[in-house]
């Protein structure tokens, strides 16, 4: 199949016009015209990825994060991480294609993903995405029923398989109404407040954010970036797996399982 089908798979989920006007989503190494047998999903285009991709001899990583996302590209210097990386992409003939807020965005995307994953019903659009669109940024919805905030907190800790989450106690003690945002969705905290949320999910979470959060009476938990959008890789991988059935092409699509959070926790010793 060539590069270009599966990007027209890709965008029949999550269209490029529904992404923020500061992103960079699409083909960020490749020729569309280009064949591919082999796909691999993943948040990250990293070197232990693309180490991955030549081993499983995958010739197209599809990824949430844009390797060009938010500079422009004024040099290769092969000697840097990304210019090493994109020398190694080039060499071997691997294509790169990112789907970033539009994924976020797209119904059945990064933030319906989330809040299936919390068990929310009654999901609906959060905040208005830019421009001419019935979609939203992030979800909100309910709980089956009430829930402790601490015992929501550490149910969540297992459902996104993370080691520890934070938490902002600004509200009330019972979790019933929740907004979430993956990735980074602090500057959402005042709307989640407005819409009546107990809770509010995202991540890279600041101190004054978090203090702006108690203020406003809305408890927040700050789940990470990596733990909020990495359930995207399974989630995508299975809608390609699908979705390509139907076309009855022979494309493998395989699943980053080798990444991990940036960042870890190291406890005080006693």
């Amino acid at each position: 199949m060539k590069c270009q089908r599966v990007m027209g798979i890709l965008e029949k989920l999550a269209p490029k016009r529904l992404a923020e006007h500061w992103d960079n989503p699409g083909l960020q190494v490749g020729n569309p015209e280009q064949k591919v047998s082999k796909l691999l999903v993943c948040l990250d285009v990293s070197q232990p990825v693309v180490e991955l991709a030549i081993r499983e001899q995958a010739d197209m990583i599809i990824s949430h994060h844009p390797m060009m996302l938010f500079k422009g590209l004024l040099a290769i210097r092969t000697d840097s991480y990304d210019g090493k990386m994109l020398q190694t992409l080039l060499s071997r003939n691997i294509a790169v294609y990112s789907a970033h807020t539009n994924l976020d965005i797209a119904k059945g995307g990064c933030n319906d993903i989330l809040a299936a994953l919390c068990g929310l019903e009654r999901v609906e659009g959060f905040v208005p995405a830019e421009g001419d669109t019935d979609e939203s940024m992030g979800r909100i919805g309910y709980v089956r029923s009430p829930i402790p905030l601490e015992e929501f907190a550490h149910s969540l800790c297992q459902k996104l398989n993370t080691s520890y989450v934070r938490l902002v106690r600004g509200g009330k003690a019972t979790v019933n109404k929740v907004a979430l945002c993956s990735g980074a969705g602090a500057d959402l905290i005042s709307k989640a407040a407005f819409r009546g949320a107990d809770l509010f999910i995202t991540g890279d979470l600041k101190y004054h954010e978090a203090q702006q959060a108690f203020k406003q009476g809305i408890n927040i938990i700050d789940a990470g970036h990596f733990a909020t959008e990495f359930p995207m890789v399974k989630a995508l991988a299975a809608y390609l797996r699908d979705e390509l059935a139907k076309t009855g092409e022979q494309l493998e699509v395989i699943e980053d399982d080798i990444s991990q959070d940036f960042f870890q926790v190291i406890n005080r010793e006693n």
